[in-house]
């Protein structure tokens, strides 16, 4: 598997215009989603008895790399960035329930992961800070 060539020949049909519209808009770029799901790479880092390719996290960065020299930037990694690690808990800690009803429509991107991230009190001071200005 060359996750390099594979993954720029996807972002090759979506072109600078693409983003430009998409940064201008700012709406997600669902697209590159679907077109990398459909591919198999949004499973990248998962394990294959979980549906993904079984792959690690050296080559979803392999991945995110090759989508955001092709164009896309940030914005177009960013796109599976949470579709990756994100999933890696429910994989590693999730309960058999949890991982069956979740991953596959992860990895199908029929569903897209999100996550927060946060330490103790600072968001809390962040927003007391905000609101003495």
């Amino acid at each position: 598997l060359d996750i390099r060539n594979s993954v720029s020949r996807i972002c090759a049909r979506f072109p600078d215009s693409y983003w430009a519209s998409h940064d201008e808009s700012g709406t997600y770029p669902h697209e590159l989603h679907a077109a990398l799901a459909k591919a198999g790479f949004i499973g990248i880092a998962l394990p294959e008895e979980l549906g993904g390719a079984g792959l690690g996290i050296s080559e979803a960065t392999v991945m995110m790399q090759t989508i955001a020299q092709s164009g896309a930037g940030i914005a177009g990694a960013q796109t599976v960035h949470a579709n990756v690690y994100a999933t890696q808990p429910v994989a590693r800690f999730g309960s058999k329930e949890q991982k069956e009803r979740m991953l596959p429509r992860l990895i199908s991107g029929e569903w897209k992961a999100c996550f927060g991230v946060t330490e103790p009190r600072l968001a809390w001071t962040c927003l007391e800070n905000a609101a003495e200005r």
